[in-house]
């Protein structure tokens, strides 16, 4: 259980790292890579302990590293989808209000 605090913690640490480095992180909460993260490394870990990488001699810093790393890849993932996204959206709206 202490592996999966520790994942957590890290993973969140990992989104809001991605939060503060992205150009666009007005136009999203600062939740968001962060809750991304954490939930992706929480399901890595559930579903590597779940297949036995925590008991395996050699093999056990799996559950350790690669839920983390999953987690701030898809936090990544998150920040630049929603910050593009968000960001044409209020381009589109603001173009209608200029325009009417």
């Amino acid at each position: 259980m202490l592996s999966l605090t520790i994942v957590v913690l890290a993973a969140a640490a990992a989104g809001f790292i991605v939060w503060a480095n992205d150009k666009r992180h007005a136009k999203y909460g600062a939740g968001v890579p962060a809750g991304v993260s954490v939930a992706v490394a929480a399901l890595a870990w559930i579903i590597l302990m779940a297949a036995g990488f925590g008991y395996l001699p050699g093999r056990t810093w799996i559950p350790w590293v690669l839920p983390i790393v999953l987690g701030a890849a898809s936090a990544t993932a998150a920040a630049i989808y929603l910050g593009r996204s968000r960001a044409r959206q209020d381009t589109q709206r603001l173009t209608t209000i200029l325009r009417a």
